[in-house]
């Protein structure tokens, strides 16, 4: 009976396609987070100049990184910050 129900996909737990769906889900989310080191050194300097218009940080020991988990991808930033700024224009530095 359990290779009947095997054969008819009623037994619990994922199938050998989702199986496959989920780690090519998997493997084009880390394709596309893959990026070149001069593209996540451009990253750096954007967040640092949007960043240092509200906050003085510590740019030498600032760290961005991708973390992968999960089948997702998320942008991990350590950035020391000295003091926020409390200059009513947002274009002050």
């Amino acid at each position: 009976m359990d290779f009947l129900q095997r054969l008819f996909g009623r037994l619990e737990g994922p199938s050998s396609r989702d199986t496959a769906k989920n780690r090519l889900r998997l493997v084009l989310v880390q394709d596309r987070a893959t990026l070149s080191p001069g593209l996540m050194e451009q990253l750096k300097t954007d967040l640092i100049e949007v960043i240092t218009k509200y906050l003085d940080i510590d740019e030498s020991n600032m760290r961005v990184e991708f973390d992968n988990s999960d089948a997702s991808v998320a942008i991990v930033a350590s950035i020391p910050v000295r003091e926020v700024k409390r200059s009513s224009g947002a274009g002050a530095r």
